[in-house]
């Protein structure tokens, strides 16, 4: 076999494992599914710049940007009041931060992003049982 024939079934079971978790998934577990791609963005984003990858380094940052999009969309402004605009305002900055980094191969600011996700996502993993027992089906999910 082929190094290029084992790449793309590589890419091929993970884009079909990546689908059958999305498709599984409650609205909780993607968004939890979404900060864990940010971090993977923002650490491949790094990859690439140290490898002076250019075409990778702007892949991973619009994956990055999309996600940050995806979180800021997802927000409730009316149900969520100071917590959602607290939380839309630290997107809008990691936003700029990454900009930042992509345009001046900035890891210091990738470092900062990542600071300021990881506390935000792992509040959100310890909050799953309060949020399935909101949904009434803490009993029939595991």
């Amino acid at each position: 076999m082929s190094y290029g024939y084992m790449r793309n079934a590589s890419a091929a079971y993970q884009d079909t494992s990546a689908r059958g978790s999305v498709e599984g998934a409650d609205r909780h577990q993607l968004t939890g599914m979404l900060y864990d791609g940010m971090v993977d963005r923002i650490n491949q984003a790094r990859g690439a710049m140290r490898r002076g990858d250019v075409p990778a380094k702007g892949t991973h940052f619009a994956r990055a940007f999309a996600i940050l999009g995806e979180l800021r969309g997802s927000l409730d402004h009316e149900a969520g009041g100071a917590l959602a605009t607290r939380l839309d305002s630290l997107y809008d900055y990691m936003a700029r931060r990454l900009l930042q980094a992509q345009l001046n191969d900035d890891e210091r600011a990738l470092d900062e992003v990542i600071d300021l996700i990881s506390p935000v996502r792992d509040a959100w993993r310890q909050i799953r049982d309060t949020y399935l027992a909101s949904q009434g089906s803490a009993g029939t999910v595991a």
